[in-house]
């Protein structure tokens, strides 16, 4: 995998950047700079490299607080512990320890929300930009809207899955005039739409962009092949609101491949170049301090010879917290150099397996749900083929296939089964929500 800014980044677009993630998540300031462009000089007649600084801007904003995002997700949704020295919170306000509930002012929600949010304010901005400059063709146009508004799209649907039925701000290009936030269903229209909206940029931004994108992004990197990465991401929110028929469409029309290529796809990508980050997932094996815990019944309910038990390693010792303990840690990175995916075609094949079980297509449901079993050395389905059996199986597949890629809670939830998440401690809490932070006012 390529370094992230090891092509595409030289000074001028450092300090871009870096002016991108300094902006507070609400407003867009003007902060002068005697070396550099500001937010004004970019909104007004733009230049190839103004907007191409935007890009590695809004690129590099979606990695931030990352850790905290798949730690949400994760212990709440019991595929992991976050044991931490430092902050208590992981094992006490996310499981619902005793009277514990989730905060609206604290970092495991107001971190999540503003760094999303702040992606998003640099795509707004990045739209603006194009749509006020005569620096371009017209199909470099349709190309920077089409990247644009296909990451605003998965940010915006980021802090969905963390808000749920809390809703989430949509309209939020004017921060002196946010809109209000929307419910969930409300939400996903929203975003479905953008995606939409994206694609119809796409489909008119000719070969090749004009703007270059990181390896993470390696075979998704001119029009034709990014609308593959937004029709993936159209399908999984299609099957976000129970339209399976829909989620077939798109998928089709994604880069899905029916066959063990399970890790083709998009990526977030990190470096240790001077201004990147490192990949936040990853901890040493054997850490100690601040370590994550597979759940032990991620080991337990395993079938045996199921290869993705390589996803969590045996430690020399236990880890204990707060009256949990685990023997495994979480291990699907070797490196902090190590890229995470944001779509790939295993949780492709799964969302097409899906839709083909809630379309009535049970065979060919089958047929999926075999090549993920194959490709992880396990023999065929041979359960009932009923619309409840490829469910359950279904779920099986998604809780190994796609473990701390941020879908077990979600998926659970979205089939009301948050009761079946096992309960560790008496008196811990499956939540199914989290707030609305509170400098929202709402």
């Amino acid at each position: 995998m390529k370094n992230y800014l090891n092509k595409i980044m030289n000074k001028q677009v450092v300090a871009m950047l870096a002016l991108a993630l300094a902006l507070p998540s609400c407003e867009i300031e003007s902060i002068p700079d005697p070396n550099n462009s500001t937010i004004e000089s970019v909104l007004e007649n733009a230049s190839v490299a103004d907007l191409n600084n935007l890009v590695v801007g809004t690129e590099a904003a979606m990695r931030i607080d990352l850790g905290t995002y798949y730690d949400d997700l994760g212990v709440v949704g019991r595929e992991h512990y976050r044991f931490s020295s430092a902050e208590p919170r992981f094992t006490s306000d996310l499981l619902g320890a005793g009277s514990a509930a989730l905060d609206n002012n604290t970092f495991y929600t107001t971190r999540p929300w503003n760094a999303r949010y702040r992606a998003v304010k640099n795509a707004n901005i990045l739209i603006a930009s194009v749509n006020n400059t005569n620096q371009i063709t017209e199909q470099q146009k349709q190309g920077y809207l089409g990247f644009a508004k296909t990451i605003k799209a998965h940010q915006l649907l980021m802090n969905l899955t963390l808000m749920n039925e809390n809703g989430i701000r949509i309209e939020v290009e004017d921060p002196d005039n946010l809109g209000p936030v929307v419910g969930r269903e409300a939400a996903l229209t929203a975003i479905a739409s953008l995606l939409a909206e994206a694609k119809a940029h796409l489909d008119q931004a000719g070969t090749v962009f004009a703007f270059p994108l990181s390896g993470g992004f390696e075979g998704f990197s001119t029009p034709e092949t990014f609308l593959k990465f937004n029709q993936a991401l159209a399908a999984r929110v299609a099957v976000y609101r129970n339209e399976f028929a829909e989620a077939l469409t798109f998928v089709n029309n994604s880069f899905l491949e029916l066959t063990t290529n399970f890790d083709k796809g998009v990526y977030y990508v990190f470096s240790n170049a001077s201004g990147d980050i490192l990949n936040p997932l990853y901890f040493a094996p054997n850490a100690t301090g601040e370590v994550r815990i597979a759940h032990p019944t991620f080991v337990t309910d395993a079938t045996p010879d199921d290869d993705r038990l390589s996803k969590v390693a045996q430690r020399t010792a236990a880890a204990t917290q707060s009256g949990l303990t685990g023997q495994y840690d979480v291990a699907l990175y070797e490196t902090n150099l190590d890229p995470v995916p944001l779509i790939r075609n295993e949780e492709l094949i799964l969302i097409y397996a899906e839709a083909k079980i809630q379309t009535g297509a049970l065979q060919d449901a089958v047929d999926a749900l075999n090549i993920i079993r194959a490709g992880h050395g396990l023999q065929p389905y041979t359960g009932a083929i009923t619309q409840e059996a490829l469910i359950d199986e279904m779920l099986r597949q998604r809780r190994y296939s796609l473990f701390f890629e941020g879908h077990r809670w979600i998926d659970m939830r979205r089939y009301n089964r948050l009761n079946q998440l096992p309960i560790d401690r008496t008196g811990d809490d499956v939540w199914v929500s989290f707030p609305i932070p509170f400098n929202e006012d709402v």
